[in-house]
Order: structure tokens, then C-alpha cells, then sequence
């Protein structure tokens, strides 16, 4: 059982992404200068004044503008390859080795991994966790995308041994970052999902600190607690510029995460 300690605070480094330059999309602040052969980041849900919407599944965004979008991604991070996929709150992952070029949509699933550069995987989000994942002995990685459901189904740690099976990663060489996704403090569920998770169930709705249940999850797994870090970005209630779709905020679009190895 995880730690009831654990909701709401936050028991991993924090760090802050700090914005790109050229593309509304905020990376994280060490790993540019630890890992020069990764593109890794989280779009944002503006660029300037305008709406940035990267939802390919909602007939509410207009496909055109939303494929030019997912378009300018691909060239800004000089990837050959973007791989997508319907999103189902589960713990299937689809490993990408040989794909064409251009935006492939894999079958549904909520885990992506590959150890061949030149392949972006990417996540749709509006206040779930995107969890990244970077073995650098190896030099492969895994991207989550980690509601409730899908940590409670055990999404982390499928890919974190899938990793292992699939590239002989060790969790102890991995580092994990838990990205923008709603705070522990905006995010009020009721008993169900707190013992679904594992952790003591309160007898009302309240809140719960997702990301604090992943670190959790990762150190369980042999991650090290150093090698784990969460970002100080909130999806609801983040004033400290960066913007993000919210879906307890009313809102239908979606940011991406996403992360490879450089062509």
C-alpha cells in the first residue's frame, strides 16, 4: 500500500520546464544538458495568443489545423517519425522499431517505448501525468500516459519492465520525470480511487497527489529516488506562465507530451 503520507505532498525533486525556443512547448531544465542525444518536452496550449490544440480524436478540432500543428512538431524536433494513439486508461505499450515516415497512429494503447532514434513518441494530455522515462546506458525510452486508472492498472511499472525485457534496462539506471499534470491539491476523487491506488481511502471526496503515488510506484521498482523528478506546473491552477489544457478546468483540447532519441 502506498504511503498515506504520500497525498498531497510531494515526495520527489520538483523542478520547473523551462520554455523552448521556437516552439510553445516547455522541457525539462537538466536533461537537455545530461542527455544531448534526447528531444523531450510538453507542448503548451498557446502559442502566443492563439490556441494550440494537438487533439487528433476530437471532432471538436478542426483536423487540418490540428495536423499542420502536429506537422510543426515533427519538424522542430527533426524527428522522421511520430507515433500516437487512441488513449484508453490502460497499461498496453506498443514498441515502435520500423515505422514509416510522417504521424503513424499505433493501435490503442497508453505506453510507448523504442530504442531507435529518429522515432518521437507522444501522449495527448489535459491534466493526466506523462511519465518519461530514459535509460541512458541503453539509450531507450519509454513515455506513459498515467491517469488514475492507468496507474492503478499498473502502467509505470509495465513500462518500466518492458524496458528491462525489451532493451536489459536496470531500474536503477533509469531517470523519471512526472510532468505538467493536475496538483495534488486540485485533484479531489472520491474513496474508489484512492483504493484503487492503493492508498487509505478517505470517507469523502478529496484530494490526491498523483505524481506522488507514481514516485512511489518508481522507488518501489528500484527507480532512484534521486533519478525521479516531478514538475512544479499544475494544468488547473498554474499561474507561473506556461498554459495547459484542463479538463476539470471545462476545457476539450489537448497538450502533448513527448520524447526520443535524436535522428
Amino acid at each position: 500500500m502506498v504511503d498515506p503520507a504520500l497525498t498531497p505532498e510531494l515526495r520527489a525533486r520538483p523542478v520547473r520546464e523551462t520554455p523552448s525556443e521556437g516552439f510553445p512547448a516547455v522541457v525539462h531544465p537538466e536533461w537537455g544538458a545530461l542527455f544531448p542525444w534526447l528531444v523531450q518536452g510538453t507542448t503548451t496550449s498557446r502559442d502566443g495568443a492563439a490556441a494550440f490544440d494537438l487533439g487528433l480524436f476530437r471532432a471538436e478540432s478542426p483536423a487540418g489545423e490540428v495536423v499542420a500543428r502536429w506537422e510543426r512538431l515533427r519538424e522542430w524536433t527533426g524527428a522522421g517519425t511520430l507515433v500516437h494513439a487512441r488513449q484508453v486508461h490502460g497499461a498496453d505499450l506498443r514498441w515502435h522499431e520500423d515505422e514509416a515516415p510522417g504521424l503513424r497512429i499505433a493501435p490503442s494503447c497508453d505506453l510507448h517505448a523504442t530504442t531507435r532514434p529518429g522515432i518521437l513518441l507522444t501522449v495527448g494530455l489535459a491534466d493526466c501525468v506523462p511519465a518519461f522515462l530514459v535509460d541512458p546506458r541503453r539509450r531507450a525510452v519509454a513515455l506513459v500516459h498515467a491517469g488514475w486508472r492507468g496507474t492503478a492498472a499498473g502502467a509505470l511499472e509495465r513500462a518500466i519492465e518492458e524496458l528491462g525485457a525489451r532493451a536489459e534496462s536496470r531500474p536503477g539506471d533509469l531517470h523519471v520525470h512526472l510532468g505538467p499534470a493536475i496538483c495534488g491539491a486540485c485533484y479531489e476523487v472520491g474513496p474508489e480511487v484512492f483504493e484503487a491506488l492503493g492508498v487509505a481511502p478517505a470517507p469523502e471526496p478529496a484530494p490526491i497527489d498523483l505524481r506522488a503515488v507514481l514516485a512511489e510506484r518508481a522507488a518501489a521498482r528500484g527507480v532512484r529516488a534521486e533519478r525521479v523528478t516531478v514538475s512544479e506546473h499544475c494544468t488547473r491552477c498554474d499561474e507561473g506562465g506556461a498554459s495547459f489544457f484542463s479538463h476539470r478546468r471545462g476545457e476539450g483540447g489537448r497538450h502533448v507530451a513527448f520524447l526520443g532519441l535524436r535522428a
